[in-house]
């Protein structure tokens, strides 16, 4: 046997993983194609979903209340981050690990293959290498640009549904998410939340584009872009999938990071990646993404305005309770019965599965 664990992929959720392999003793090895590779992409989560043992310094960004706008502002009573992406990854230094650079071909409960022919075994192999994009699977897509905070000065907004970006109000809709990577850059992102097929990133950025131009704002012509795509669904979760492979992205916002750092420590010290309660969440979950992918381009905004109406603890119970299949029930009926009628029938045939005769259907130029 050549190790106690083998993880496999070493994005957030796989260095989160064997980082705390290290820290409680266990024998780990490591395998990613480019182990070396820096994370592009932006982190973000709700202070009060990190673990106790992540040091303050990983935070780039903190946003005290964060503003959403469906159809009317709201102000979130609770913390949000950004990660530095820089320090997280030091942070999370898994000297100690064995790191083998390559691909894996084939994996199964205790057995690794490589492309190179390599067979590595251990008393468990976990697969923390992501979800591979699929027609069949939901996605979130993103334009953004990096912009010189003084160039946006307005408040951060972790949702903005205004429809001041060009799109015709019949078309798939999207939102800006404008909050700060550090004291000087300002993330100015369009997002599609969820789409099977989601926007394409060509519609994002003009969307973006013209948006910004509404409000004022001119980005310098070199400013830094960032592109999102990534299914926001996993088709297989289990005990040892971890990360987005085991399910751990919310399909309401795309978040999974924070939920790999708070389940670490466990799972590393042998506890299943998707215990029972773990896999009720998930489906309950599910549920939730039918619902969104079923609302009409109208109707979003107002069923945000719903959601953040709520008591923090419920949205904290449905937007971080992975585990508490009792909670997120609670915070999935306290938002229903909030609803309003149309919306609340359209809500109960997409969580059930049954079809929605009414559907609009979605505008195809703007898809891929």
């Amino acid at each position: 046997m050549d190790a106690e664990v083998i993880v496999c992929g070493l994005g957030p959720a796989g260095r989160a993983l064997v980082h705390r392999c290290v820290r409680h003793g266990v024998d780990v090895v490591a395998i990613d194609s480019a182990p070396q590779r820096r994370w592009a992409a932006t982190y973000a989560a709700w202070r009060d979903e990190l673990p106790d043992w992540l040091p303050e310094n990983v935070i780039g960004a903190r946003i005290e209340s964060p503003a959403v706008w469906g159809t009317r502002p709201q102000r979130l009573d609770r913390e949000y981050v950004v990660f530095d992406n820089t320090r997280l990854r030091e942070t999370l230094d898994i000297d100690g690990a064995r790191v083998r650079t390559g691909r894996v071909l084939e994996l199964t409960a205790t057995n690794v293959e490589l492309a190179d022919g390599t067979r590595l075994s251990a008393s468990r192999v976990i697969d923390a290498r992501g979800v591979a994009r699929s027609p069949v699977l939901a996605e979130q897509t993103a334009y953004g640009l990096v912009v010189d905070a003084r160039e946006y000065p307005a408040q951060p907004l972790f949702m903005d549904w205004r429809q001041d970006n060009g799109a015709d109000p019949d078309a798939p809709p999207s939102f800006l998410y404008a909050v700060p990577l550090d004291a000087d850059t300002v993330l100015l992102e369009e997002t599609c939340l969820v789409g099977r097929p989601a926007l394409a990133p060509w519609a994002l950025r003009d969307r973006l584009q013209h948006r910004l131009r509404v409000r004022g704002i001119g980005p310098a012509d070199d400013a830094r872009v960032e592109r999102v795509r990534f299914p926001v669904q996993s088709q297989h979760v289990g005990r040892d999938r971890f990360g987005a492979a085991g399910g751990f992205t919310h399909p309401a916002t795309g978040y999974s990071v924070a939920a790999a750092l708070a389940a670490a420590d466990a799972v590393a010290t042998g506890a299943s990646a998707c215990p029972a309660s773990a896999r009720a969440v998930h489906l309950l979950r599910s549920a939730g993404l039918r619902a969104l992918l079923a609302l009409a381009p109208t109707e979003l905004p107002v069923f945000f305005d719903a959601f953040f109406a709520l008591p923090t603890d419920l949205q904290r119970a449905y937007l971080s309770g992975r585990t508490d299949p009792r909670a997120t029930a609670h915070a999935m009926r306290a938002l229903f019965t909030t609803l309003p009628p149309a919306l609340r029938r359209r809500v109960a045939l997409a969580t059930l599965g049954l079809p929605i005769l009414s559907r609009p259907r979605p505008g195809s130029a703007m898809m891929e």
